[in-house]
């Protein structure tokens, strides 16, 4: 036991007495529980499912070819503070980066393409490549001021300031009927649009414009990596790591209560407001259970993966080269299709974002063959399978997929709240990205991260900064725990660098 450590809180009766428990071996649970172990605290990870990694886990559904669960591609992995300290290539971790970050078709065989190289992005957008330039080359030239905004806890000045600026003035223009001021062709606005709509959100507003800004001035400077053999193998190296500083993992354990959870000084949750309130609600406080009651989760994705006999038969050049790919045509009509989804109706053209690891990765399917991986926007809740739906959309843009699809795999937005529990309704945000919820995750309280529950804290994708592969939550909530319970002051990210 650290022996700076307070006597337990009690919440358990085990005999095996620990610093610090954690339910959740998501990226956040997983990159809190480095910190405190490598603060000299133990550490155990309870995780429910028998793989660690939460949203980075990796699959085979047939011999040979190889999926990512959830995420696949990884700006956050080389731009994140927390993966910065931690540096997934000294752990083993081969990021991949395609030439074109990411490619937007568009009807007709045209297609906007990011790529890495901002000038060969802005060459290739026509008479809006300076607007393109103007927008986000500031972005891409700070990205480390721009990423620090947007993965703080939005509680405090921006360390950034100058960066924070840049950002918000931009966000308050594409987030509002200014968006298109700038703008004077099809192709450079749907380009920005399809990265706003990772939000699931209609893309008109302040969150879904911050997400597409930063993730769009990413694909400039860091780029937009997969992992060589699957997201997977950054739970894989995080999990190494904990373990080489004395913590443990605990697979396919399920926490129905946390009075089953051995006795710790303190206990973070990698876990949705929802699950929250399954685990601890006769200990909650009226008011703070009424808020987490009223929590909002928003639209859902339905998960289609596709087997392929070779690679998808893009009508517009360009897109071959791309890692990602946001398949909804022009800027107007990725809003149209964002508001049907936030109205509750599954529109005829879903929008679908589309990962084709072979790009750069030759591990995930057999010699000769490819993998599609996708991701289509549906209504919270969303029963159905659209598996036709999401393959006609990627017939539009690519006549003749149908004919070099070997299987199809179709996950509902239903279906992915059973295999993790965080994603409500199939909301892989983990909570509606709304104005309000950015800020205010997962209930308005100044700390976010700490609950009434005297040792207990949230450290999930509900909370500050949100969703996405990045740790920081976990980082946050872990800082609180240290101070609150151990006595430790030292910022959580430099004793990652001790």
């Amino acid at each position: 036991m650290h022996s700076g450590g307070r006597s337990p809180s009690g919440l358990g009766s085990a005999a095996d007495e620990r610093d610090v428990v954690i339910v959740g071996s998501g990226p956040n649970g997983l990159a809190a529980a480095v910190i405190m172990a490598r603060a000299g605290l133990s550490v155990d990870v309870y995780e429910a499912a028998e793989a660690a990694g939460g949203g980075t886990r990796t699959v085979e559904p047939m011999p040979g070819f190889r999926f990512d669960e959830c995420s696949a591609v990884h700006p956050m992995g080389l731009a994140s503070p927390f993966f910065r300290a931690f540096g997934l290539a000294e752990h083993g971790v081969e990021m991949l980066q395609p030439e074109v970050a990411y490619a937007h078709p568009l009807d007709g065989a045209r297609a906007g393409l990011a790529w890495r190289d901002l000038n060969r992005t802005v060459e290739g957008l026509g008479r809006d490549g300076p607007a393109w330039r103007r927008l986000l080359g500031p972005l891409a030239g700070n990205w480390q001021g721009v990423v620090a905004t947007g993965m703080s806890d939005l509680r405090h000045l921006p360390a950034h300031p100058v960066a924070a600026a840049r950002l918000g003035r931009r966000m308050l223009e594409q987030g509002s009927p200014l968006w298109n001021l700038r703008f004077r062709e099809e192709v450079a606005p749907a380009l920005l649009t399809g990265v706003s709509a990772h939000a699931i959100r209609p893309p008109r507003a302040l969150p879904p414009a911050g997400v597409g800004l930063m993730l769009a001035a990413l694909a400039h400077s860091v780029g937009w990596p997969l992992v060589r053999g699957g997201s997977q193998a950054i739970a894989d190296a995080l999990v190494a790591d904990l373990r080489t500083h004395g913590g443990r993992l605990h697979l396919g354990r399920r926490v129905r209560t946390l009075a089953e959870l051995p006795r710790a000084s303190a206990v973070l949750l990698d876990v949705s407001p929802a699950e929250l309130l399954r685990l601890a609600a006769e200990r909650l406080p009226g008011r703070y259970g009424t808020a987490a009651t009223a929590y909002r989760y928003g639209g859902a994705a339905c998960k289609v993966d596709f087997a392929l006999s070779e690679r998808v038969p893009w009508s517009a050049r360009g897109c071959e080269l791309a890692g990602t790919l946001h398949l909804t045509g022009s800027r107007a009509e990725a809003l149209a299709v964002q508001r049907e989804v936030a109205a509750g109706r599954c529109p005829e053209r879903p929008y679908v974002l589309a990962v084709q690891p072979e790009v750069v990765d030759d591990s995930r399917a057999p010699r000769g063959k490819a993998t599609l991986s996708v991701y289509a926007h549906v209504p919270q809740g969303y029963p159905a399978d659209i598996g036709d739906l999401v393959t006609a959309q990627i017939e539009r843009f690519a006549p003749g997929f149908r004919d070099v699809v070997l299987h199809r795999w179709v996950r509902t937005a239903t279906e992915l709240q059973g295999w993790n529990p965080n994603y409500v309704g199939g909301d892989i945000s983990a909570g509606a990205m709304s104005l309000r919820q950015t800020v205010f995750r997962p209930v308005p309280r100044w700390n976010p991260y700490r609950t009434p529950i005297a040792g207990v804290y949230l450290c999930s994708a509900s909370t500050p900064p949100g969703p996405g592969v990045h740790g920081m939550a976990g980082v946050h909530a872990a800082g609180h725990a240290l101070r609150d319970r151990f006595g430790i002051d030292e910022p959580p990210l430099e004793l990652m660098l001790g």
